[in-house]
């Protein structure tokens, strides 16, 4: 499960071990976590993994066993994804490895993001697993990336690699595995502390048309 720690006073939410999979456990754990980097004043957010998943996204295995439950389902997905996307601290994800699905949007809805130069593909596989994206899904994916890259991405169901991630704007750099954390955290530690009202109300804002359409589940 999710965990947090602190360097110096940016947040690092590590996602877990395994696939980090959005089971409903795991989204109350990261939204908690959320809540207390922002009461413990931290000045930036870092989130990464330890195992060799960053997230696969979307826990199909639960939404087959509760289908009753699916619009629920996806409306928390949504929101977390609008959270991070208007989320009142600067933030950067570290990708050690893979990043599919929901998983590629969690990070796409962060500031920055740093992945692994050498291992680990940055995936939308909506298109070959027959899950069209949600409106706001969409609209997230769209809010970050120039028109030419979201079809590359959505409608193809190819898998980056980092060098191809970083020439498709899907990251902003990749870096080896032992300096990927700490080039993650430079990327954010020099912007200082941030007030979060007004940060969180620029972002949302920006992105006011993508966050109205993940409201929308």
């Amino acid at each position: 499960m999710p965990t947090l720690t602190y360097r110096d006073k940016i947040a690092v939410l590590d996602l877990g071990g395994d696939e980090n999979r959005f089971s409903p456990e795991f989204l109350i754990a990261v939204n908690t976590h959320l809540d207390t980097a922002l009461a413990e004043g931290a000045h930036a957010l870092l989130t990464t993994a330890s195992g060799k998943f960053y997230s696969n996204g979307l826990d199909l295995d639960w939404v087959s066993a509760h289908g009753d439950r699916a619009e629920w389902y996806v409306a928390q997905v949504q929101s977390l994804l609008a959270r991070m996307l208007t989320f009142p601290l600067p933030t950067v994800a570290a990708l050690p490895g893979h990043a599919f699905g929901a998983g590629a949007m969690l990070a796409i809805a962060h500031d920055y993001r740093v992945m692994r130069a050498d291992r680990g593909y940055f995936c939308f596989p909506e298109v070959d697993i027959h899950i069209p994206f949600t409106r706001g899904m969409a609209a997230l994916i769209q809010a970050k990336l120039a028109p030419k890259h979201a079809i590359a991405s959505m409608t193809t169901g190819r898998r980056f690699g980092g060098p191809d991630a970083l020439a498709h704007d899907l990251v902003d750099a990749i870096a080896d595995t032992d300096a990927l954390t700490d080039t993650a955290l430079a990327t954010v530690a020099g912007l200082g502390a941030k007030d979060q009202a007004t940060l969180g109300a620029i972002k949302a804002v920006m992105f006011a048309d993508a966050v109205t359409a993940l409201a929308n589940a």
